[in-house]
């Protein structure tokens, strides 16, 4: 240490100067306690001064989390949201546009009869009233189901008429046949202008009033096709369901 070669240096001097001869010699032990009061151990006074690698190293970290923590993202730009705004504003009426252009187009909104009431009510009598007197049929009076025929049918409907009464009217007379159709129910399955689909429930009674007279009753469902001619609705095709 230099504080010891300075007492090294400064007994040599003490021991050969003439005018210091009087004076004592220090001793090891005194240089010793001398130094120790002086001078404090190298280690402790590094300890004391320099400061420690953590503390150096966090003070050094704080710059670099600073630095790296994030950013917030800029805002987008007033012009450059109205721009999107109005791309999808676009889009949505071309959408809107093509949307109720089908809609228009679908025979489910030409639909009246989920609208008019009172059209709808005019052809369900109508053709009910229809119904039940073409299929009819009494042997006494052939003639009758004849004028009802004429009357509350067109088109395919005759044809079909005729083919369904086929057996009624050959039995008839022999058996005394007389044959009642009730409208039940109906519904108005379609109504566009002067053209209507219905879907009939009727009850039939089947009357043989000959020797031995006996009543049959069968219940019968079918649908029909229905057109305006004039001021009244004619059936125009019968569905049986049947192949």
């Amino acid at each position: 240490m230099s504080t010891t070669r300075h007492l090294v240096n400064r007994r040599r001097r003490l021991a050969t100067s003439p005018s210091r001869a009087a004076v004592a010699p220090v001793s090891d032990e005194e240089a010793e306690e001398t130094t120790a009061r002086q001078d404090p151990p190298e280690s402790e006074s590094e300890l004391e001064h320099e400061p420690e690698p953590e503390a150096v190293t966090e003070r050094e970290a704080e710059p670099d989390a600073v630095t790296t923590s994030p950013q917030r993202r800029p805002r987008p730009r007033l012009p450059a949201l109205l721009c999107a705004l109005t791309i999808l504003l676009g889009a949505f009426a071309a959408w809107a546009f093509t949307s109720a252009a089908s809609l228009r187009d679908e025979p489910a909104r030409q639909n009246t009869a989920l609208t008019d009431i009172a059209r709808t009510s005019e052809v369900k009598g109508r053709i009910g009233e229809a119904v039940g007197a073409v299929f009819s049929y009494d042997y006494a009076s052939p003639a009758r189901s004849d004028r009802a025929a004429k009357t509350h049918l067109t088109g395919r409907a005759v044809q079909q008429h005729k083919d369904m009464l086929a057996e009624v009217r050959a039995q008839a007379p022999q058996q005394k046949l007389v044959l009642t159709t009730t409208v039940t129910a109906s519904g108005v399955e379609y109504l566009d202008g002067d053209r209507a689909r219905l879907l009939i429930f009727a009850d039939q009674s089947n009357t043989r009033t000959g020797k031995d007279e006996e009543t049959t009753y069968a219940a019968a469902m079918f649908a029909v096709d229905a057109v305006r001619r004039g001021d009244t609705w004619r059936i125009a095709a019968i569905d049986t369901f049947t192949r």
